[in-house]
């Protein structure tokens, strides 16, 4: 069983892989001049990378701006930004400038690829105030409980690059958006704040947020928050590197090849990971006495949450299959996965863990219960006791997590 559930997390993850990706839908353009080449967010080195070779190196001009320490292996040829993330910092509004500068006095015949991944936001940001009063502002409400749409659209607002700004900078030029999606729904104007994009914020939206929580903006950021979002009409339909249902077709068909039939029964999950858990598990067991004999597998993508009450380490995904040690507890046929695309979960070098009817027993004999380690947060020590932690190292992509259980035949019908 761990055999075929590498299997299936090894197709999922390569058909989002960022880089070959990128070289596909690029190989099958054709450009009249070499594009500028603009690569933005956590996996902009690989979307780069398979950007160059799909050009074979013929660009005008070619800049990354990504996190710190993710600018491995870089194709020649481009400028290189590594920035703060989760928060802008100086070198972020560096790499908005040497974007801004890529794509200064370009023609009507020219293109820009702008490659987008998670992080973005962060990453890539020339802000129309100073960018302390920016982090200010952002950190007033985050202390105000503002949800994060009505903080992204005050943040659009103060931006030169977000909310289609960047596309406008751009202009006589086409924008091409290559988009790799750690957002559920793939909402163009979300993933990393919609550099490329027309921003459909209703207008006076953001003032009014300012204006509800009370924030304590000057007359002049006032006047950006009323400020109507450019028109932009130079850029296309997005389309998609790799996003969530990319990943969960993968599945289906990686484990149809492994002869089971296959549903994907939820592909925007989200939630407590371990309530999650409990309610599949408790459809999975229904299913299988249904059909006790046939091999079949269902297929959840999504994100959930784990609510950290105790020491231990773990991350959304080990703590959901360990919840379902518990819920499978002395099943027979029932196998469930949880695993991040991007290779890690939580603080670990985990990607996740599974579990079956007899994991639960398994950590037992270790002299602990499945329900002390969660009371710990545990749940990679709990899962490693028993050789059930999935270890993909990092991937380079990031769409979201994959979620399956795979039914069998009982062990007395094997044995039959």
């Amino acid at each position: 069983m761990k055999t075929e559930i590498e299997k299936i997390v090894s197709d999922a993850i390569a058909a989002c892989d960022p880089e070959e990706n990128v070289y596909r839908i690029v190989s099958a353009r054709t450009y009249d001049l070499p594009p500028v080449v603009i690569s933005i967010g956590k996996a902009a080195a690989a979307q780069a990378r398979g950007a160059a070779r799909a050009l074979n190196g013929r660009f005008k001009k070619g800049v990354i701006v990504t996190k710190y320490g993710h600018a491995d292996n870089p194709p020649a040829g481009f400028e290189i930004i590594e920035a703060g993330h989760p928060v802008p910092d100086e070198n972020s509004e560096r790499g908005a400038e040497a974007a801004l500068n890529a794509v200064n006095d370009l023609s009507a015949q020219d293109a820009v690829l702008l490659l987008v991944s998670g992080g973005g936001s962060a990453l890539f940001e020339k802000s129309a105030v100073p960018l302390a009063r920016l982090r200010a502002i952002t950190d007033e409400m985050l202390r105000k409980g503002c949800e994060i749409a009505e903080i992204n659209a005050v943040r659009k607002k103060l931006s030169l690059v977000k909310g289609g700004r960047f596309a406008a900078a751009c202009a006589p030029a086409r924008v091409e958006n290559l988009l790799l999606s750690d957002v559920l729904g793939d909402p163009p104007e979300i993933i990393a704040s919609g550099p490329g994009v027309q921003d459909d914020t209703p207008d006076g939206f953001a003032a009014a947020v300012a204006e509800r929580y009370g924030l304590s903006i000057t007359d002049g950021e006032r006047a950006l928050l009323l400020a109507p979002a450019p028109r932009i009409e130079n850029a296309g339909e997005p389309v998609f590197t790799g996003n969530l249902s990319i990943l969960l077709t993968a599945a289906k068909k990686s484990a149809e090849a492994l002869g089971y039939e296959t549903r994907i029964v939820n592909d925007a999950l989200t939630g407590e990971a371990r309530d999650r858990a409990r309610e599949f598990c408790g459809f999975l067991i229904e299913e299988q006495k249904k059909h006790p004999q046939k091999k079949r597998a269902y297929i959840m993508g999504g994100e959930t949450t784990v609510t950290v009450r105790g020491s231990g380490k773990g991350g959304r995904n080990q703590e959901f299959a360990l919840a379902a040690a518990k819920y499978l507890d002395g099943t027979d046929g029932v196998t469930v996965f949880a695993v991040g695309s991007d290779g890690t979960d939580g603080p670990t070098l985990n990607a996740g863990g599974f579990a079956d009817g007899a994991t639960a027993e398994r950590i037992r004999a270790g002299g602990r219960s499945v329900d002390a380690y969660l009371a710990e947060n545990d749940s990679a020590a709990a899962l490693a006791l028993c050789d059930s932690l999935i270890v993909t190292g990092p991937t380079g992509t990031n769409v979201n997590d994959l979620y399956m259980g795979l039914l069998g035949p009982t062990r007395s019908q094997d044995r039959e």
